[in-house]
């Protein structure tokens, strides 16, 4: 019975979470604990700026709409990258995963973490689907110390509420997910800033090819055809 109820853990908390905006995390349970604050606002999907759904595809995830959770393509770029350069490690997870260990799982890179983290991203995959894990990963994703989610991040960084968000400050809130602690969306340097450009500009290919309308509504997806990808932060 103990097995069992272990067992049914993990899909029962994603079922809860398809419709219940998600409590504190691991993470901001830890960060609170190091003395950092806690800026957290939930808005659904429906009052975000689609301008950050394309900005996240084109920085993170571009082919969040075509997969199933696993980008196998990215996956395999990235191990060839980290054989080559194991002092800069590369990650290729996709926004799926990124929910999925924001949500209900640690930091670190441990093995234990990334096989439940695998698990997780089945299940979210299975049971929410591609609109709900957007949103939810916009709510949970950490944006500086103690910002977490779209709303507080819009706000903590520019003023405004998420859902009035431009391309540019939008693609510069995806420049800085792979080091939200480190780096600024406001008042930046010169490397977030030219990211920043990349990523605006890539969220034209992203909105004009249809690889957020699994999100936003608009053309389906094109096939993939082979082209230079924006890399992934590491998980």
């Amino acid at each position: 019975m103990a097995v069992l109820a272990l067992a049914l853990i993990p899909p029962l908390s994603v079922l809860a979470h398809r419709v219940a905006p998600q409590p504190i995390t691991f993470l901001m349970t830890l960060r609170l604990a190091e003395g950092e604050g806690l800026e957290r606002n939930w808005r659904p999907l429906s009052r975000l700026s689609p301008n950050l759904v394309y900005a996240v595809v084109a920085a993170e995830d571009a082919n969040f709409c075509r997969h199933h959770g696993f980008d196998l393509a990215a996956i395999e770029r990235a191990l060839k990258n980290n054989e080559r350069r194991p002092g800069k490690i590369r990650g290729g997870s996709t926004i799926s995963q990124q929910a999925a260990k924001n949500v209900f799982l640690w930091p670190g890179r441990d093995w234990v973490r990334k096989g439940l983290e695998a698990g997780y991203t089945v299940l979210i995959e299975t049971l929410w689907g591609k609109r709900r894990t957007m949103e939810v990963y916009l709510n949970a994703v950490e944006w500086g110390p103690g910002v977490y989610g779209a709303q507080a991040a819009a706000r903590h960084w520019y003023g405004v509420d998420a859902d009035r968000l431009t391309a540019r400050q939008a693609a510069s809130l995806a420049a800085i997910l792979p080091s939200p602690r480190k780096w600024k969306a406001s008042g930046s340097g010169s490397y977030v800033r030219s990211r920043t450009r990349r990523i605006q500009a890539a969220m034209g290919t992203v909105r004009n090819e249809g690889l957020a309308a699994c999100v936003v509504g608009g053309p389906a997806p094109r096939a993939e055809t082979p082209r230079k990808r924006h890399r992934r932060r590491a998980p």
